[in-house]
């Protein structure tokens, strides 16, 4: 509750969005693509494991399956790719929505004049791709993919960048996140932070967030 009347006192000078699990519920997309990518290469795989390899990189899923499976016909390489291009082929095929309540806190937010910016760690092409699906990307005054950086999150370096692009300081600046290393990076870069409980996102640490909140919909503009 404490930190929650804390958040009602916090003025945004800029919002900064993460984008997979907050805008986008992305892991349920991953996991099915996952799933046809195992069928394309003739591969036997439960959908139940997923929930034991969350976090971890599809090439080394994919390189272990193939290894169990003794298959050295395969390159994990190669399913990577086809993954990849499934994932934007079915972000591109119109079937996909935003998470709720997340595009009308973007529009409530641009209507209020308060900076936009989008602060993501998955590739350019995806970030892109989400953006033009959703009809956002006029919203934002700053995209920046985790992709074009040395390092990611929990490295504070993309929001920080972020902040300078809409030339706010850090401290003005609420974020939106929803796993622990989200939250780590606003927080190491000196920002008001925001979680999102999406109960797709794994079992994540939200307890550095300054407010959690179960729907984006809580999410209240003029309380900003």
């Amino acid at each position: 509750m404490e930190k929650e009347q804390a958040g009602l006192r916090h003025k945004a000078g800029a919002f900064i969005f993460d984008m997979d699990g907050v805008i986008i519920d992305s892991e349920p997309i991953h996991s099915r693509v996952k799933m046809d990518t195992f069928h394309h290469f003739g591969l036997s795989f439960n959908e139940a494991d997923l929930v034991n390899y969350m976090g971890r990189t599809s090439e080394a899923i994919f390189g272990e399956v193939l290894a169990k499976e003794q298959r050295t016909d395969i390159c994990p390489a190669d399913m990577v790719q086809y993954k990849h291009d499934h994932y934007l082929d079915v972000l591109r095929s119109g079937t996909i929505g935003p998470v709720a309540g997340a595009v009308e806190l973007i529009h409530a937010l641009q209507a209020e004049g308060i900076p936009l910016a989008l602060a993501t760690s998955s590739w350019p092409v995806v970030m892109r791709t989400v953006l033009e699906q959703f009809g956002i990307r006029d919203c934002f005054q700053s995209v920046l993919s985790g992709g074009e950086l040395p390092a990611g999150k929990p490295d504070p370096a993309i929001y920080r960048i972020s902040a300078e692009r809409l030339g706010v300081e850090p401290g003005q600046c609420m974020v939106l996140e929803d796993t622990k290393n989200g939250i780590l990076a606003a927080k190491n870069a000196g920002m008001y932070c925001i979680a999102f409980r999406n109960p797709n996102s794994g079992q994540q640490d939200l307890s550095l967030a300054d407010r959690v909140v179960d729907r984006i919909g809580e999410i209240d503009v003029t309380e900003l």
